[in-house]
């Protein structure tokens, strides 16, 4: 019998959390138009506080129950996301959590709630809170510590009051830190779940503000690779001080540290060329997180987690707050390739959007898919010619010898379902990941890609056209900024239709393919889930330029512009600004980074001294409400003799040279074709831009 590999986990299955997604209706007060001068976070979340305090529709609330604002995020199209937790008694409701949706005008969205039943028990427990840490303990055969049982009530089709007693130490196969749910009335075990999400292996024949740095890092997975580390002057740590929270180090020990800011040797035993591959993963991923989602940090408040290398076991995981990462089988390898280490800090992103981690199978395999997701649109973003993006997991790490541990493009090539059906709330979490992850497949390539990526079946023999992956992430993101605690594959593509309506207003294209990719992967309509219509939103837009839209740099400088927005129809609405098309090592700084329509902010793109020599394209994009529109500016670093064929370059020749010379160097022709600053065209230490004429 052929048996599978996946990234094993202890949660267990809950019953009864039902997921209410009901729309809002806007009631005057929420729906009247902000002040363009108000601050649209704000006014967002005063109407989502409006709504909460009021017991909306859909948002259970009895005279006992109220909710308490825990977070906002914002997505993208200019709509904030509104966590709460709710309260009965004054005591915490488990999966009784909801999601007010407002943008920055103050119209209330949409909401989402994970209320389940009707809240009526009592208060007072039956069993005291020392025999409930003893039910817990005995829950793990082996335990480092037990917390203090917290008095909370388990919501679901049947609330109850419970102890949520929390339990560190390890199951026969892997750590563990698991959420107990014990009984207050009967001193039985009503539910649990672990904060580990794991790597274990598949059976035999299974298919603090030190100064920054930019350090070296000589990697097994990706080559040659910059990383952030801090440090100076012979001390240098793998800590990153430009993103907090991240660092790197030995397992059960400290981050690493040495007197050069050059790291690893390229051996797959070696540790810290483990941590080179970790750091390099996680700060690609917080890049894209930021460029491609619009996200600040792996939390989304701007912070992220720490990471180690060297556990001893042939497996990886993420405990709740950090990661941790083990070997191949044969122990040559760190299991540190960027599909796995994104996937691991892509639990930590599932974990801080709203509804927290959530419990159950079919819950788990959405979180376990959210990281492959994570971990694949990683790999895109840095499209690193070493490690070249795909969309299978682990192939590098190849952790029991058999290649990867899942396909997206089609899960059933590793035992895994392609298809959703009623049995996936029992499916055991890494193969519950299938329907979602084959989901997200048909979404960015279709059914017969031309990019050189694979074919992928479907359920029902439907052929369908991808959107390409940034497009397909962002619908994927904003939809996980609706999630509530009892997340699952109805509640998800509910979520997604939405936030592909909400993205791209006035195109269907989008929309059609979210919702063709959920048919094809057997997900059913639900009542309720948006429509389109193809025409945009009527009312408010606006316009948005550069001044000025090109700059030359050497590396290491920053160049600047004005971003000028104007209402071109309509009101003023909030409008979010980010860049994409960067060159390596340098970042886009705006100050604000969200202005009124009708206002201005400027951009300063920072290079690094190992920002590589060339001209980029960055597109700045700026997304509202109603409308996202986009400026390019044109950005040339550097001034070295001209490298590589067919590419574009600036060279300080020094020389008299005037458009259309030629000059060999080094086996090439190159033409002057233009100039960019310095003195008369021709003159000495003029510049030129110089195309390569001759072959390779």
């Amino acid at each position: 019998m052929t048996s599978r590999r996946g990234l094993a986990t202890g949660i267990a299955s809950v019953a009864g959390l039902a997921l209410s997604l009901l729309a809002l209706p806007v009631t005057p007060a929420s729906a009247a138009p902000a002040h363009p001068t108000a601050d649209p976070q704000a006014t967002a979340i005063a109407a989502a506080d409006r709504v909460a305090a009021a017991g909306a529709v859909g948002l259970r609330k009895s005279s006992a129950e109220s909710l308490h604002r825990v977070s906002t995020t914002l997505g993208d199209a200019g709509l904030y996301y509104n966590s709460y937790e709710r309260t009965y008694d004054g005591l915490r409701v488990v999966g009784g959590d909801a999601v007010i949706v407002a943008d920055g005008t103050g119209r209330v969205r949409g909401t989402d709630s994970a209320d389940g039943a009707a809240i009526t028990v009592g208060t007072t427990p039956a069993v005291d809170a020392a025999r409930a840490a003893s039910v817990a303990r005995g829950q793990l055969p082996t335990v480092s510590t037990v917390s203090k049982p917290d008095l909370v009530v388990l919501g679901g089709a049947q609330p109850k009051l419970a102890y949520e007693v929390v339990v560190k130490g390890r199951t026969a196969k892997a750590p563990s830190n698991l959420h107990v749910f014990v009984d207050a009335a009967t001193g039985k075990v009503l539910d649990q779940r672990d904060d580990v999400k794991a790597e274990s292996p598949a059976k035999a024949g299974s298919n603090a503000a030190a100064p920054r740095a930019a350090g070296n890092g000589n990697s097994y997975y990706a080559g040659q690779v910059n990383i952030d580390t801090s440090g100076s002057g012979g001390s240098y740590s793998m800590r990153d001080s430009t993103r907090p929270g991240i660092s790197c180090g030995r397992e059960g020990g400290s981050v690493f540290t040495k007197s050069s800011n050059n790291w690893g040797n390229g051996q797959g035993t070696d540790l810290e060329t483990g941590c080179v591959d970790v750091l390099y993963t996680v700060q690609t991923e917080w890049n894209m997180l930021k460029d491609w989602l619009g996200r600040s940090g792996i939390d989304g408040n701007g912070n992220g987690f720490p990471a180690s290398v060297g556990l001893n076991d042939v497996n990886a995981y993420w405990d709740g707050s950090s990661t941790h990462f083990g070997h191949s089988q044969d122990n040559q390898r760190q299991a540190t390739s960027m599909d796995v280490a994104g996937h691991e800090f892509g639990h930590g992103i599932f974990q801080n959007t709203p509804g927290g981690a959530g419990s159950g199978n079919e819950n788990g395999g959405l979180n376990e898919s959210t990281g492959d997701v994570f971990g694949a649109l990683t790999e895109f973003y840095a499209n690193n010619p070493v490690d070249t993006p795909d969309f299978t997991v682990g192939e590098g790490v190849n952790l029991v010898g058999n290649g990867p541990i899942r396909y997206m493009y089609d899960p059933s090539r590793e035992g895994d379902p392609n298809c959703y059906s009623s049995s996936i709330p029992n499916t055991e979490v890494h193969a519950a990941a299938g329907p979602q992850n084959h989901w997200f497949y048909l979404l960015s390539e279709g059914t017969s890609p031309t990019d050189g990526q694979p074919t992928s079946p479907t359920c029902n023999n439907s052929s369908i056209t991808g959107i390409g992956i940034q497009k397909a992430g962002k619908i994927f993101y904003n939809g996980l900024l609706h999630k509530t605690s009892s997340w699952n594959h109805k509640a998800a593509r509910k979520a997604t239709l939405q936030a592909a309506v909400d993205l791209f207003p006035g195109s269907c294209t989008e929309f059609n393919a979210t919702k063709a990719a959920w048919d094809a992967v057997s997900v059913a309509a639900v009542s309720g889930e948006a429509t389109c219509s193809g025409n945009p939103p009527a009312g408010n837009d606006f316009s948005v330029a550069l001044s000025p839209s090109t700059a030359t740099v050497q590396p290491g400088q920053s160049a600047t512009s004005t971003v000028t927005t104007k209402i071109t129809n309509g009101n003023a609405q909030s409008v979010k600004l980010t860049a994409s098309g960067l060159p390596s090592g340098a970042t886009a700084t705006f100050n604000p980074a969200t202005v009124q329509s009708g206002a201005t902010a400027t951009v300063t793109i920072a290079t690094t001294a190992s920002t590589p020599n060339g001209t980029s394209k960055v597109t700045i994009t700026a997304t509202g409400a109603n409308a996202t529109h986009t400026a390019d500016f044109t950005l040339t670093v550097g001034s070295g003799n001209p490298g590589g064929c067919g590419g574009v370059t600036a060279w300080d020749s020094n020389k008299f040279y005037g458009p259309g010379d030629v000059v060999s160097y080094q086996s090439h022709k190159w033409t002057s074709s233009w100039y960019s600053v310095g003195a008369e065209p021709g003159a000495p230490g003029s510049w030129a831009v110089w195309t390569d004429s001759g072959a390779c």
